[in-house]
C-alpha cells in the first residue's frame, strides 16, 4: 500500500477541500465494482495542440493522447472512461485498453479507482447480450478552485509527483440493440488526478470519488 500512502501525501497537499478525498485515498481495500480558472504558472500558458484522440480500430479502446497539458489529457481520458462497446470488446480487453492510460509509476497509480468504473465480467456479458455500448461528448475541463488555491499557497508542492487535479464535464449516451432496442443519456462529471511530468506525456493516476467544482 506504499503507493496509496504517497498518493495521500501528494493529493491531500493539493486538494484539501475536496470532500471525501481522505477517506477514499486512505481506505484499506478498494471499493466494490459499481455500475455505473488559470493554469498554474509552472506550466506553459499556451501549450502546443496535442494529437487528437483517434477513433479506435476494430473496437479497441483509443490509445492515450500525447500531450503535456493536464486539462487536455483529462478531457481525453474522460471520454475513454465514459465510453465502452460490449459488441466488440470483452471485459478484459476493455480493461487492458484503460490500463494503457495509467501512469507507469506504481507508487502513484491507483488502478482500483479506475477499475471501479468498469462493470464486472458477468454484468459485461449480460450487457453484451443486449449489444450495449456507450459514447461520450466532452464539454469542458478545468482545475478545481481548491486545487488552484492550494497550489497558489505552496507552488512547490507539485514538483515531486507533478499530479494535477482536473474536473471534466460532459454527456454520456448509451444504446442497446438486443431483443429490445433503447437509448439513454445523462450528464457526467469527474475529477481526475493526472500526472504530467515536465517534457513527458501525461498519464492518469486516479479517479477521485467526489467531483470538485
Amino acid at each position: 500500500m506504499l503507493h496509496r500512502s504517497l498518493i495521500v501525501a501528494v493529493v491531500l497537499a493539493l486538494l484539501t477541500a475536496v470532500a471525501g478525498l481522505v477517506a477514499y485515498l486512505t481506505r484499506d481495500e478498494p471499493a466494490s465494482t459499481a455500475e455505473r480558472g488559470a493554469v498554474p504558472e509552472t506550466r506553459q500558458s499556451a501549450p502546443p495542440a496535442p494529437a487528437p484522440v483517434k477513433a479506435p480500430k476494430g473496437g479497441q479502446v483509443a490509445a492515450p493522447v500525447k500531450t503535456t497539458d493536464p486539462v487536455v489529457f483529462a478531457k481525453a481520458v474522460a471520454k475513454v472512461l465514459w465510453s465502452y462497446d460490449t459488441r466488440r470488446l470483452s471485459q478484459p480487453e476493455h480493461v487492458a485498453g484503460l490500463k494503457r492510460w495509467m501512469t507507469a509509476e506504481k507508487k502513484y497509480a491507483d488502478w482500483a479507482s479506475v477499475a471501479d468504473l468498469v462493470p464486472d465480467p458477468v454484468l459485461w456479458s449480460r450487457m453484451g447480450d443486449q449489444a450495449q455500448y456507450a459514447t461520450a461528448v466532452i464539454g469542458e475541463g478545468h482545475f478545481p478552485q481548491a486545487f488552484k488555491t492550494a497550489l497558489a499557497g505552496d507552488p512547490g508542492a507539485i514538483t515531486d509527483a507533478y499530479i494535477y487535479a482536473v474536473t471534466v464535464t460532459g454527456r454520456q449516451s448509451i444504446a442497446w440493440t438486443g431483443s429490445e432496442k433503447g437509448t439513454g443519456a445523462e450528464a457526467r462529471s469527474s475529477t481526475l488526478a493526472v500526472q504530467c511530468r515536465p517534457d513527458q506525456a501525461c498519464r492518469l493516476a486516479a479517479v477521485l470519488p467526489a467531483t470538485a467544482p
